[in-house]
């Protein structure tokens, strides 16, 4: 178990835990954790199993976009409406919800469903249901045939057994309210390079190297790991998840924190990615006061 302590001047002033593994290295209970949205690309996956991407002539930034939590810019607003027309989607069968643009949550712009970080995923599901007929009303139910194709598609990369087709672990709505599983981090970690490893799914891989700031956007992790690196994919997830695959070694980094602090789990990443030896990234592990005054420092221990 990860632990990461804020020291000011000697004393430990705030702390935080959680698990950091990749195949070979770290170690994490069976204790199953919900994907969040560390499960797009792998729901994303069915677009290739089904020709969406063929069918429609996709971009690459279209994909990326299709497994995106992106910040709500214009560009992602952009390819959303695109997809939209392409895929002959209409604007109200989306159920993604509203909420504000992650970049600018102050933004002064009327909020729309295209605002939404996962409305790219909820443009996939109603084209996957438009093409094979599904009942495009009620496509975020667990009983509609397309949950129900998207979750033997991650029992299968994810390497998750289903007796009579039942799911073992739990499996609830996610934040925009379409069905989630959750599953131990080792999986996890299975399910993403048997994904991006696998040369069927490459537009989806070339998609995250060709398009990060599509994946992600201002101030995103993700964005900030591919812009930083060479032939890492990266997704982050809601519950301080995020899953790193470097495509040349064919392994993967999961990292969870426990209270969910979205700045301890960017430090956390990059102390691995760079212990791992597969980035070089330079993180400013100092504390200081609002004058500039170096007043401690946060000290990571990854229990490698």
């Amino acid at each position: 178990m990860i632990r990461v302590e804020h020291i000011r001047d000697g004393l430990i002033e705030e702390e935080h835990s959680g698990y950091v593994l990749t195949t070979n290295v770290g170690s994490a209970s069976d204790y199953p954790y919900y994907l969040r949205s560390c499960a797009k690309p792998l729901q994303a996956s069915l677009m290739i199993d089904y020709g969406l991407d063929k069918k429609y002539n996709l971009t690459s930034e279209e994909i990326a976009l299709c497994c995106a939590s992106h910040a709500g810019e214009k560009c992602h607003i952009d390819i959303a409406k695109r997809l939209m027309e392409k895929f002959g989607l209409e604007y109200d069968w989306l159920k993604c919800g509203l909420h504000a643009p992650l970049y600018d949550k102050n933004t002064k712009e009327k909020i729309t469903y295209y605002h939404n970080n996962c409305v790219g995923k909820h443009i996939l599901f109603l084209a996957l249901c438009k093409e094979n007929g599904w009942d495009i009303a009620t496509y975020d139910n667990i009983d509609n045939p397309l949950q129900q194709k998207v979750k033997e598609k991650i029992s299968q990369l994810c390497e998750i057994p289903l007796v009579d087709n039942i799911y073992p672990y739990s499996v609830t709505k996610d934040g925009c309210g379409v069905p989630i599983l959750a599953m131990p981090l080792k999986n996890m970690i299975t399910g993403f390079i048997n994904l991006f490893c696998d040369s069927k799914y490459e537009k989806i891989k070339n998609a995250y190297l060709e398009n990060p700031y599509i994946i992600g956007g201002m101030n995103r992790l993700d964005t900030e790991i591919i812009q930083n690196s060479d032939g890492l994919a990266a997704k982050v997830g809601a519950g301080g998840l995020c899953a790193v695959v470097n495509i040349k070694e064919k392994d993967a980094l999961v990292v969870k924190i426990n209270d969910c602090n979205m700045d301890t789990r960017r430090l956390v990443v990059f102390e691995a990615l760079n212990k791992l030896g597969w980035s070089d990234y330079k993180c400013d592990k100092t504390i200081k006061t609002l004058h500039g005054d170096i007043v401690g420092n946060i000290r990571i221990t990854l229990g490698w």
